[in-house]
């Protein structure tokens, strides 16, 4: 416990000391001023305050961005696997098409079986055409018509809503 107390510095004037629960007395101050301990202000408070917070958000969006390049580099190496699991497949295809093509020219000329598989594979690309330009059809316009309607509702309502 601190008790605070004028005390006698000697030459007439007062000083400011502590005296502590164990009788010990502490100078806070002298006669000439404090010991240089300072105690900050409101100001100086709020202003370390808003410090640390920009300090703290420069941080953060530097670490966000480390994250997001280290996400973005792994994203693109997965991309490319991709892309070169799709080139393999595709060349897979080609050598199970060839595989069809010989097993059927062991019971038909070559030119026969390679003109049924071929025309297997361009009936499955015009299905897989019609099939695609349907769903195009379905994307345009290319607006949110149900959000704009809801968006509208939602306008009306509120405007209903401001006028009772």
């Amino acid at each position: 416990m601190t008790i605070m107390r004028p005390a006698q510095d000697g030459r007439g004037g007062a000083a400011g000391a502590a005296v502590h629960g164990d009788g010990q007395a502490a100078t806070r101050f002298e006669a000439g001023g404090d010991t240089g301990r300072h105690e900050p202000g409101t100001g100086e408070l709020v202003r370390q305050a808003t410090q640390q917070v920009s300090d703290l958000m420069r941080a953060e969006l530097r670490l966000a961005v480390a994250e997001l390049k280290d996400k973005g580099r792994h994203a693109g190496t997965g991309a490319g696997l991709f892309g070169g699991a799709g080139l393999v497949a595709l060349f897979g295809v080609g050598v199970l098409l060839a595989a069809a093509v010989a097993a059927i020219a062991l019971v038909l000329p070559v030119w026969a079986a390679a003109l049924i598989v071929g025309g297997a594979l361009m009936l499955a690309a015009g299905l897989l055409a019609l099939m695609g330009r349907g769903q195009a059809k379905r994307a345009t316009p290319a607006k949110p018509e149900q959000a704009a309607q809801e968006a509208r509702q939602t306008v009306a309502e509120l405007k209903e809503r401001a006028h009772r």
